[in-house]
């Protein structure tokens, strides 16, 4: 993530990439790294640091008889010493490192220009020859294109290569059926996951110094790159840049106390607020415009055909410090923070749109709406009905301001788990809610003539991110499931033995019997063991999370370890426990993920899955209830009671998950890249045997029916 380092709005000019240009920049940032380490550690520190790294070649490499000597160099240092020598290489690195980055964006600005198209073209094929079908036609034909045109197209310059304004004209280029494109456009899915790796939390502190030295260099860029300049400018600058880096020097690069979870929390969200939250958007818009420009007649995919989920505050394998209540905790801040985004927004559109009714149409909608709106928020009305009598839009939005600000009050009661307020209209329980509001108005500036970016804008941000941000993900080792069952039917005296002393065989024919019933079998109250208590409260708090956020908020529930089939089925039970599933009419508002991790694993998940999709009950999950297999003999809608639809699950879709860090410690690299590769293989042939959508997640990039999902 490297890259996000760099604000979103870059700078329009490519300038001359070139060896020279780095080399330049290398040697301005190692001159101001050597002036604050004159300054604050003296003219010895500065030489010792050049000695140290003249014995090593260019490329980064020492012979012996230099390693020797640049230990001996060490040794003779003290520990104050030794530590500021080694903070000033950890410095130097992180200066050498965003340098670098800048280049390389660069270089890839200038590699648009090429007219070479090969990459695009290797894409074209692979769409072109996947799931063809007889009734596609060659996009030229579809058209009725004339010689002309087609020379056109044959002739067109793909001046952005890498982009989707080079990739459609090449899709045209190469008579790649529309309707084919169509198809694969309605059916793109891309969701990208945060991981979680609690130490790896770094400083906001120091992200923003590294930030502002990013925008200072591109300053510099800028100047040094423009005609007509004055000198002192780019002088003024790099007394900046040092002052920036001296400051960055002096302060301490990790924190003084142990990061908790939340902590790393509000370190992903980090990059929703700096680049994703306005980003994505501008990627949808940049698909939409260049669909357009070659296929006008073809429909754009959905605005969140590009959304995100999280494990951070919800991945509780091997972090005990990821409990339910963290997890409540963590999804309120998710919301919280997006709120904040629209509160901010909103406000924004009242400086924007003073439309007023004397110079514009107002449509009847508009004005029904505000006068329900006065009869809920009838103090918003009395201050601001004066001012804005003649701007419906800015009183409309005045209300939707109003009801963000009371959503966020609520979240915030419900983040310290006090009594909520405001529990009526004068709030919105959904994001739907405050995207049918925004549509309104944009309907009315539409229909009279008028449009507003802005408004467009914030638009796509709610039907991305809506009010949770990123769906999270929850993921539990398997012993834990099969420890708690185990200690809940000795309490039970259910079994006439241990529940962890059964075979795998009597393990599945009691859990496939227990989900024929809708029996509960743990007590509301929990007389367990702290961990078994854990496990148990995840599962409720799971479904406390989708009465308050709705479904999307926390689907997919990842079994790290997976090695049986029982290992699923016991995730099952949970969940029948905290009505998350209702065996009934096999209606679940969960997704089960098996992790396959170890070489073993992997070799015997194909017979894992097999097992599984032969349960007439775990079938019927997957297809949506029983309802969905035989509609005739069912006569049941597939609800859950008391819950939110689950109509939100892809229907015949099953996730599995490959690790390929485990996989690797266990057998080697090469080793666990040729598992992955048979274990792919092999389920897929057994998801098509059995008619299920199969979605793959080796821990780089998920990829299935529904399109790919990559882990950052």
């Amino acid at each position: 993530m490297g890259s996000l380092l760099y604000s979103s709005s870059q700078t329009a000019n490519v300038y001359p990439m070139s060896e020279l240009f780095l080399r330049h920049r290398l040697q301005v940032v190692e001159e101001l790294w050597e002036s604050v380490l004159r300054q604050e550690c003296g003219q010895k520190m500065v030489d010792l640091l050049r000695q140290l790294r003249d014995l090593c070649s260019p490329e980064g490499q020492a012979t012996h008889d230099q390693a020797s000597s640049a230990v001996e160099l060490i040794e003779q240092l003290n520990i104050n010493e030794a530590i500021r020598a080694a903070r000033a290489f950890a410095l130097y690195f992180q200066l050498i490192n965003i340098i670098e980055q800048e280049y390389e964006q660069k270089q890839q600005l200038t590699r648009y220009s090429d007219t070479e198209t090969t990459d695009q073209e290797y894409l074209a094929n692979i769409i072109y020859s996947t799931n063809q079908r007889e009734d596609d036609l060659p996009v030229t034909k579809a058209l009725g294109a004339d010689a002309g045109t087609q020379s056109w197209i044959e002739n067109t310059q793909i001046n952005q290569k890498g982009t989707f304004s080079a990739l459609f004209p090449l899709l045209f280029k190469l008579n790649v059926p529309p309707q084919q494109i169509q198809r694969l456009i309605s059916q793109l899915d891309i969701r990208l996951v945060f991981t979680a790796h609690p130490t790896e939390i770094v400083r906001h502190t120091i992200r923003d110094k590294q930030k502002q030295v990013v925008d200072l260099l591109q300053k510099l860029d800028e100047l040094e790159n423009r005609t007509g300049g004055y000198p002192w400018e780019a002088a003024e600058v790099k007394e900046r840049l040092l002052e920036e880096i001296r400051l960055w020097w002096r302060t301490d690069e990790l924190h003084q106390f142990k990061p908790t979870v939340l902590d790393e929390v509000d370190y992903a969200l980090h990059y929703f607020q700096e680049v994703l939250f306005d980003g994505i958007p501008q990627l949808y818009k940049r698909l939409k415009y260049s669909l357009e420009q070659t296929f006008p007649w073809l429909e754009p995919p959905s605005k969140n055909f590009c959304s995100f989920g999280s494990w951070v505050g919800s991945d509780r394998d091997g972090n005990p410090s990821v409990t339910p209540e963290v997890t409540w905790k963590t999804a309120c801040y998710q919301r919280k923070m997006v709120l904040e985004r629209y509160i901010k927004s909103v406000k924004q559109l009242i400086e924007l749109l003073s439309v007023s009714m004397h110079w514009s149409d107002v449509l009847p909608d508009l004005l029904e709406s505000l006068e329900l709106d006065q009869s809920t928020l009838s103090d918003v009305y009395d201050a601001l009905a004066l001012r804005y009598r003649q701007e419906p839009y800015r009183l409309k939005l005045a209300y939707v301001l109003r009801r963000l600000e009371n959503t966020r009050d609520r979240n915030l009661a419900l983040y310290n788990r006090e009594v909520p307020q405001n529990e009526n209209s004068s709030m919105y329980r959904s994001g739907s809610e405050f995207l049918e509001e925004l549509r309104l108005i944009q309907r009315n500036l539409t229909e009279t003539g008028l449009g507003c970016r802005e408004l467009e804008n914030l638009i796509c941000q709610v039907e991305i991110f809506d009010f949770n941000l990123t769906q999270l993900d929850i993921r539990q080792e398997s012993s834990r499931h099969s420890d708690a069952l185990n200690e809940i039917l000795e309490y039970l005296q259910v079994l006439p033995q241990p529940y962890n002393e059964l075979s795998e065989s009597q393990r599945v024919a009691w859990l496939t019997g227990e989900l024929q019933t809708r029996r509960p079998l743990i007590p509301s109250e929990l007389p367990f063991s702290e961990k078994t208590n854990d496990v148990i409260e995840t599962f409720r708090i799971l479904r406390s999370l989708q009465q308050e956020f709705g479904i999307s908020i926390c689907q997919t529930y990842i079994i790290s370890m997976c090695r049986e089939v029982s290992d699923v089925l016991e995730v099952l039970i949970l969940a029948k426990e905290a009505r998350l599933f209702d065996p009934a009419i096999a209606v679940g508002s969960i997704r089960v993920v098996p992790l396959f991790e170890t070489v073993e694993d992997l070799q015997r998940s194909n017979s894992v899955m097999s097992q599984l999709f032969q349960l007439p009950l775990y079938r019927a999950l997957l297809a949506g209830g029983y309802e969905a297999i035989n509609p005739e003999t069912a006569g049941l809608t597939p609800q859950i009671p008391n819950s939110p639809s689950s109509s939100i699950l892809n229907p015949n879709l099953q996730e599995v998950m490959l690790g390929y860090s485990d996989s690797n410690k266990d057998s080697g690299f090469l080793s666990s890249n040729w598992e992955i590769h048979k274990a792919q293989k092999s389920l897929q042939k057994i998801a098509e045997k059995y008619g299920v959508n199969l979605r793959i997640f080796h821990g780089r990039w998920w990829f299935g029916g529904t399109g790919w999902r990559p882990c950052l």
